[in-house]
């Protein structure tokens, strides 16, 4: 069990984590922050999602830290104002994207507030703008404009695909960006410093904490890197075998209560 006096700040992964796979935010998992709160410990949210994809959670939790959206790409504060941006440059948006449609993957582009696609009845476009809160614009080419673009997403049901596209991606970008499944649906393509792991540095400047006090919990490989930067991580029972072996603890699954049993286990040390 982790010395819960030397955990600060928690930063938390959503879909997959925080919310079940109905994306669902139980009483439990409510309560959970609540007790953090109470015993002087800070909660952060931190996804792949657009910030405003996570609105919905700041009145529920009552956040009063930055929040990290597209991975590290755009934080803000709880008052929607921007902190700071990290956008892809634009060669690399426009090699993703031939990446992304060589694969057999459709392609999405985030950009400022900005949800581009060219087909609404592509796999996914429909729930994950029902997820978010945000209707995506259907628009003919989503390569004409590629300034200031926060995140390129490829998407498929082969997973296999898009396994390989990640591999792609990474060869191709090296260290030009950032290139991690945040579902196992869902390539992501980012800034080279838009990555979960930046998230625990920031938030260690930003609250002035070392990051050995700082937890992380996910389930994607996309967590990975803010689970090597954190000084102690939790993997969600959902998560692939290869996010569990990065982790220092696993809990149950996301439908299971996973996010707050590992709250009550490893964090506050109340679980009976």
């Amino acid at each position: 069990m982790v010395d819960r006096k030397k955990i600060s700040l928690v930063l938390a992964d959503v879909d997959g984590t925080l919310v079940t796979e109905k994306k669902v935010l139980t009483d439990r998992s409510r309560e959970a922050v609540r007790q953090l709160r109470e015993a002087g410990i800070r909660f952060a949210l931190t996804s792949g999602r657009p910030p405003l994809g996570m609105a919905m959670l700041l009145d529920a939790l009552r956040l009063d830290t930055p929040i990290a959206g597209f991975n590290g790409g755009l934080f803000i504060a709880p008052d929607s104002t921007i902190l700071e941006q990290k956008t892809v440059p634009e060669d690399v948006a426009a090699r993703s994207i031939e990446l992304i449609r060589g694969h057999g993957l459709d392609a999405w582009v985030y950009r400022g507030n900005d949800w581009l696609i060219t087909n609404a009845d592509a796999p996914h476009v429909i729930r994950e703008a029902w997820t978010v809160k945000l209707a995506p614009k259907v628009v003919a080419d989503i390569s004409a404009d590629l300034q200031g673009v926060a995140k390129v997403v490829g998407v498929s049901d082969d997973l296999e695909r898009v396994q390989r596209c990640e591999a792609d991606a990474r060869a191709a970008f090296g260290s030009r960006a950032t290139a991690n499944r945040s579902q196992p649906y869902y390539l992501d393509v980012t800034n080279k410093d838009a990555n979960k792991g930046a998230v625990v540095d920031y938030l260690s400047r930003y609250l002035a904490l070392p990051a050995a006090e700082i937890a992380t919990i996910g389930d994607q490989p996309t967590d990975v890197p803010m689970f090597k930067r954190s000084g102690f991580s939790i993997a969600m029972g959902n998560a692939p075998p290869e996010v569990k072996a990065q982790a220092a603890a696993v809990t149950d699954s996301c439908n299971d209560e996973g996010f707050a049993k590992a709250m009550e286990r490893f964090i506050l040390g109340s679980a009976t």
